[in-house]
């Protein structure tokens, strides 16, 4: 039984899913806009805009976390000097979902994930 756990799996093992996390938080992060499945945008969301809070702080602490969690200097430099700065004033709900339909192959419902 699932009792007590959080998280969705994708078929996948676990060092493959904190992989594909990884990659569509630093796409994410980088592009501004991502378009992908309903499941993994609302499970990479609460990920990304904790990464973001954690932005805001711009102390060292803060930077080294965001590198724990996501080891690429593009996307942690790009938190610290673009998205920390840029939602200062704001105290959360950093991403929107937008729903664009299905996908022709599976029917899989797609969204663009993407910063206010």
């Amino acid at each position: 039984m699932r009792h007590g756990k959080k998280g969705r799996k994708f078929g996948r093992e676990k060092n493959v899913r904190k992989g594909l996390m990884r990659s569509l938080m630093r796409s994410l992060i980088l592009k501004d806009r991502i378009k992908t499945t309903e499941a993994k945008a609302k499970e990479i969301r609460p990920k990304v805009e904790r990464l973001v809070t954690r932005a805001k702080k711009n102390d060292v602490a803060s930077i080294r976390e965001i590198l724990k969690t996501l080891p690429d200097t593009d996307a942690a430099k790009k938190l610290q000097k673009v998205l920390g700065p840029k939602y200062l004033d704001r105290k959360g709900g950093y991403t929107r979902i937008v729903k664009i339909g299905t996908r022709s192959s599976d029917q899989a419902p797609m969204v663009y994930i993407e910063f206010v």
